[in-house]
């Protein structure tokens, strides 16, 4: 039986499926959920409060939250926030417009993870790269809060897009990846240089593409000016301020000299990967082996040697949190990628209906979730809902409704729509990815930002203080992210309470659920309390007077 030629696909299917699609669907995974909502709880409004002292002019050698020195990572990502809240100022509210530098970083991650794709494995899998590293489950959540580690997870991506074009293109490629490292060391300091300078050094050395008289050239240019720009900041703070130079590489000291990662904790480690990594580790495992005798050419050892060090570096430091893994995922999409192309049809399809199946099993979850709001059902998970927001009230039902509803169907008519193409799994995936996220946004957006925002805290305490005015307020250990809540909201900076003595009459505590019981406060009477959340989210601030002082 002879097969009728099928007809060429239209215009806009072509376009649909094609670069123009492509831009839609990640501008639909960059913006949704990134404005509209307050700074969370945790690093959201953590690395805000430097952007914010940044706004009022203050901190902008060495961050700060609410005049305290944060140590944490350089100021390069607070400089874009603070840069992109001040042009959106009429238009979105500051920690919305600081928001937008993680969509910036996340999009130059995908954009660098492409061009390095194509020049490591050819054209095709340009659209390839960048769909998986939007499907990735780790980088949903990040890409979505003030978080300072995106900017050097694409600061790895421009390294390897860099080393990448030095075969073509010495010079040019090793100064793009010079650049990419003095922007690693700006954007997280002695780890930034870690993960990317021996990068660029070893790949250079080691891959047969590379050794050339050339190559060894640019090389030193690049590495030159690496370190002229990586160096430049660390000197200008030693200079401006020796002692907040001296907080910092104390703290880059703590990196290094870490307990390292222990035997008992590889399991955690290990299931960390697994999650926040997935689907591109079995890609890449995929690749690895298929392509085993052929480790040493630049398309495998470049991703392969960032993956290693990274790694290594990850076990010195015993950095187990989410946000530290970023750095893993521009390499190992560059090996799932090239996995990509060698996957036989039958192992395609799968990868394409298995994504189908789980994004559709995470729909119901979440739909599941929404009927627990609005009608109590499952009770289980309605009283757990209400146990961690007790006063939530949901508004808006019906329109939410319709579109949660509006974009399940459109997300499957192009998910069957589809192309049978090699990266159809990855697009799939990625499409997945992105319903995930703006289905969740439409229909539980105001539970997380009432059970995560601080904004009613905050408006509680500046009612509280206000019944008395022109009074001290003094605090015990309060975490940066109270700090900066205190400082955004409320315009508050408490004062130290230092061993235990303080001239303030009023005296602020948080507790959470590892901390219930508050210290210190012998001789003090509770005059204000604000509990915030429940279950592991349970937090509060409490608020003290000491009576011999009035």
């Amino acid at each position: 039986m002879i097969r009728e030629p099928q007809a060429p696909p239209s215009l806009f299917r072509r376009r649909l499926y094609g670069t123009a699609g492509l831009a839609l669907l990640a501008g639909f995974y960059l913006l949704t959920g990134l404005i509209g909502h307050d700074p969370w709880r945790g690093d959201d409004i953590r690395y805000f409060g430097p952007v914010f002292s940044m706004l009022q002019g203050e901190g902008l050698l060495f961050p700060q939250v609410g005049g305290f020195p944060l140590p944490d990572y350089p100021p390069f990502y607070y400089w874009c926030a603070a840069l992109l809240a001040l042009l959106t100022g009429g238009l979105l509210e500051a920690h919305d417009g600081a928001r937008l530098a993680s969509a910036v970083f996340t999009a130059l991650t995908v954009y660098w993870v492409a061009r390095a794709a194509e020049r490591l494995h050819g054209r095709p899998t340009r659209t390839r790269a960048a769909l998986l590293v939007l499907g990735t489950l780790g980088l949903v959540l990040h890409a979505h809060e003030t978080q300072p580690l995106i900017a050097l997870m694409a600061m790895v991506a421009l390294v390897l897009a860099g080393i990448a074009h030095i075969p073509e293109r010495p010079l040019h490629g090793s100064l793009q990846a010079g650049l990419g490292c003095a922007l690693a060391v700006l954007a997280a300091g002695l780890p930034g240089l870690l993960f990317t300078a021996p990068l660029f050094v070893l790949a250079v050395m080691l891959s047969p593409e590379c050794r050339t008289p050339r190559a060894s050239g640019g090389l030193l240019a690049g590495l030159a000016l690496a370190a002229c720009l990586g160096g430049l900041w660390p000197l200008i703070l030693h200079l401006e301020s020796p002692a907040l130079f001296a907080l910092w590489r104390h703290k880059q000291w703590l990196y290094v000299t870490g307990h390292g990662l222990a035997p008992g904790e590889l399991a955690r480690f290990a299931g960390l990967l697994g999650w926040f990594l997935w689907p591109l580790w079995p890609l890449a495992s995929w690749a690895l082996w298929h392509e085993r005798r052929r480790l040493f050419q630049l398309r495998w050892l470049l991703p392969l040697l960032s993956m290693a060090i990274t790694l290594l570096l990850l076990g010195i430091f015993a950095d187990y949190s989410p946000p530290a893994m970023l750095p893993l995922l521009p390499p190992m999409a560059l090996l799932a990628a090239g996995g990509l192309s060698t996957l036989r049809r039958g192992a395609a399809n799968a990868f394409h209906w298995f994504s189908a199946m789980t994004f559709g099993v995470f729909a119901i979850l979440v739909w599941i979730a929404w009927t627990a709001q609005v009608f109590a059902w499952p009770p289980g998970l309605a009283r757990h809902i209400a146990r961690i927001a007790p006063a939530f009230m949901l508004a808006d039902a019906l329109p939410k409704t319709l579109a949660g509803i509006s974009i399940c169907l459109l997300w499957i008519a192009l998910a069957w729509g589809l192309p049978r193409t090699p990266g159809r799994g990855a697009a799939s995936w990625a499409m997945g990815m992105t319903m995930l996220l703006c289905l969740a946004v439409t229909l539980l957006m105001p539970w997380f930002d009432h059970s995560r925002g601080y904004r009613p805290m905050a408006r509680a305490l500046g009612e509280a203080l206000a019944a008395r005015p022109g009074e001290c307020v003094a605090s015990d250990r309060l975490p940066f992210s109270i700090r900066g809540m205190l400082d955004y909201y409320a315009g508050l900076r408490p004062e130290p309470f230092v061993e235990g003595d303080t001239p303030c009459r009023l005296l602020l505590i948080y507790v959470d659920r590892k901390n219930e019981e508050p210290s210190g406060v012998a001789g003090w009477e509770p005059v204000w309390n604000f509990r915030h959340g429940g279950g592991k989210q349970y937090e509060a601030l409490l608020l003290y007077m000491r009576p011999d002082r009035d």
